[in-house]
């Protein structure tokens, strides 16, 4: 790894976007990070450095954009990668968590066979707001018998308090506004 790979801003490649999706809402669009090959490396190796940190034994991210970063970060570890998905997108048997949106209800699923019971995982996922998607997938894995050790986010919006939900758990974020 090189040296200015150890101090990239990530926040360069992280466009604002003004009233989207709707007015007053200061959207951080992560898609300029995701096209540059420099800052996913970055952003991956900083999360294997975390998996190794905390001694994850398996990876678990939120659909969708957790996928991106997160599967590139298990690969890379070596260890196993547990899709979080949104409810009828996976085959059963599956098991799932409800939690509440801005404007009603939506609903995580995991493969009932996803890990064995007391396996160390680490949530990864692109961004962290107000938790309750965080703390959803923390739910989900708990009910697998999962032992979440950390959640880590590539950007955390600090000031809509998003680790309040997730008391009692590491977190760990890349970027934070």
């Amino acid at each position: 790894m090189t040296s200015q790979a150890t101090t990239l801003d990530l926040k360069q490649w992280i466009r604002d976007v003004p009233d989207y999706p709707r007015p007053g809402v200061l959207f951080r669009d992560l898609t300029p990070l995701m096209a540059d090959p420099l800052p996913m490396r970055y952003v991956t190796d900083r999360f294997v450095e975390h998996l190794t940190e905390v001694g994850a034994e398996a990876v678990a991210a939120i659909d969708a954009r957790g996928f991106i970063f997160a599967a590139p970060a298990a690969v890379q570890a070596g260890l196993p990668f547990i899709p979080l998905r949104k409810s009828g997108k996976l085959p059963p048997a599956v098991i799932g968590a409800d939690y509440d949106l801005e404007y009603g209800t939506a609903r995580l699923e995991a493969r009932r066979d996803a890990l064995s019971p007391g396996t160390r995982v680490v949530i990864l996922d692109d961004l962290l707001a107000t938790g309750g998607t965080a703390a959803a997938a923390v739910h989900l894995l708990r009910e697998l018998g999962a032992n979440v050790v950390s959640c880590a986010f590539v950007v955390e919006l600090t000031f809509l308090r998003g680790r309040l939900p997730l008391a009692g758990i590491d977190l760990f974020s890349l970027v934070e506004y």
